[in-house]
């Protein structure tokens, strides 16, 4: 019952850290990379042991090209995804990375990125979160649909997707922080991230949602604050440990993962952190905050 308690602290503090979110990213904003604005591509097989990518991200830094992604692939690759480039530009990153011609790569692959491709790419994203939150609303309504009083099922569809508005703005808040300072950049990894926090997020709130409409069945309490408190004292010892270890495996593959991986791991976990946040301390007491408005109106 302590969450309902203090509920409009909990709600303040989501409330707080999403204004703040959307002031960073009207102040900020955030850079897109070459799978949105467009860009060249280029994979490079070595025939021995292929430098470090440290060492590559080295050698290409006196070029002045820019953000340049580089990834591993395979067992002597990598993949470059660079800006445009012109022909002498082409030709020195492959001189760079030839550590001095002692090591020269065999180009497999370049090709060029146009801007429609970006366009069609954000396109095809925005409309996939789209489709995902309207479905998200109504599968919960249906599911929801025997459980009525005393809030409606839609409601709960709709919380969902409040919460879900909270779980992705707060990530997308620290990574304007992280493309403005460190150069992060908004690629196709951004998006997976983003979607994927949204199916975990939305599963963990089903999961308290479910709980109460349980409750709700069960008579558990003839008041729905009660109901809703013991629901989440039944539900968030297994959402914390849950969330905490996929936390712990997200936070290995930012210290130790390769760098290409690095910003989709730290979006991942604040993802979930914050998604267990909201299921745990935002839907619930919005939940009781519609039931109250409810009342209030009669």
């Amino acid at each position: 019952m302590f969450i309902i308690k203090y509920k409009k602290i909990f709600l303040s503090i989501s409330v707080g850290l999403v204004v703040l979110s959307f002031v960073l990213l009207a102040t900020f904003g955030l850079k897109f990379g070459i799978d949105f604005k467009g860009g060249a591509l280029m994979e490079v097989s070595y025939t021995t042991a292929r430098p470090a990518q440290a060492d590559i991200n080295t050698a290409l830094a006196p070029l002045n090209l820019g953000a340049i992604l580089v990834q591993p692939t395979g067992d002597t690759g990598y993949i470059l995804k660079t800006k445009d480039l012109t022909e002498a530009e082409h030709t020195a990153v492959l001189s760079a990375i030839s550590e001095g011609g002692k090591n020269i790569p065999e180009e497999k692959n370049f090709n060029s990125i146009g801007p429609s491709v970006g366009k069609e790419l954000t396109r095809k994203a925005i409309l996939a979160i789209i489709l995902v939150s309207l479905g998200i609303i109504f599968f919960i309504a249906y599911a929801f649909r025997k459980v009525s009083k005393p809030v409606s099922s839609w409601r709960y569809g709709f919380i969902a997707i409040v919460t879900l508005l909270h779980d992705v703005m707060i990530p997308v808040g620290l990574f304007t922080i992280m493309s403005h300072y460190f150069g992060a950049e908004v690629d196709t990894l951004f998006v997976v991230a983003i979607l994927t926090v949204l199916g975990l997020s939305v599963a963990d709130t089903i999961v308290v949602f479910d709980r109460i409409r349980e409750n709700i069945k069960n008579h558990i309490s003839s008041d729905f604050h009660e109901t809703v408190g013991k629901s989440l004292e039944q539900v968030y010892p297994r959402s914390i440990n849950t969330s905490l270890t996929v936390i712990l495996v997200l936070l290995c593959l930012y210290f130790f993962g390769p760098s290409a991986t690095k910003y989709f791991a730290l979006m991942m976990t604040a993802g979930m952190f914050f998604g267990t946040y909201s299921s745990i301390f935002l839907a619930s007491p919005l939940l009781v905050w519609v039931e109250e408005f409810q009342n209030r109106k009669k």
